[in-house]
């Protein structure tokens, strides 16, 4: 019999292999809740995490992949409790396009908390933007 209230590592096939790079995209935690950490989702799509230089769009494509995550965990944005944001030059209209995505996918009264963190780089070259998130079901 398998012990449910196990960690259990969840990696989305229609994201890239994160196990070369020493972590995974997330995981679920059952004790009384089921919790799920989820890795930093950057704005690369694919298996070759393919980036474009517009940070509307690495936004809109981390969000993306975010939901792949959640969907994974059979979870939604609404399953949510903490999000960290790392943008990099981060400014106000960065901010402003943050805030208007952010409003397409969180539409209730139920938001997450946040941080947000400006940086000078990313894990890779060209990345923009970054979120990881808890959610809790």
């Amino acid at each position: 019999m398998e012990n449910n209230k196990q960690p259990q590592l969840i990696n989305p096939a229609e994201l890239f292999n994160p196990e070369p790079y020493g972590f995974s995209h997330s995981i679920s935690v059952k004790s009384p809740f089921q919790m799920c950490f989820i890795s930093g989702q950057s704005g690369g799509e694919g298996e070759n995490h393919v980036l474009t230089d517009d940070f509307k769009m690495q936004v809109q494509n981390a969000l993306k992949n975010l939901k792949i995550v959640l969907q994974s965990h059979s979870m939604t944005f609404e399953n949510i409790v903490k999000i960290t944001l790392l943008i990099v030059d981060h400014n106000q209209e960065k901010l402003e396009i943050w805030v208007a995505e952010a409003k397409k996918v969180w539409k209730g009264t139920f938001l997450p908390t946040s941080t947000l963190i400006p940086v000078s780089q990313l894990a890779l070259p060209g990345m923009l933007f970054e979120i990881d998130a808890i959610a809790v079901k």
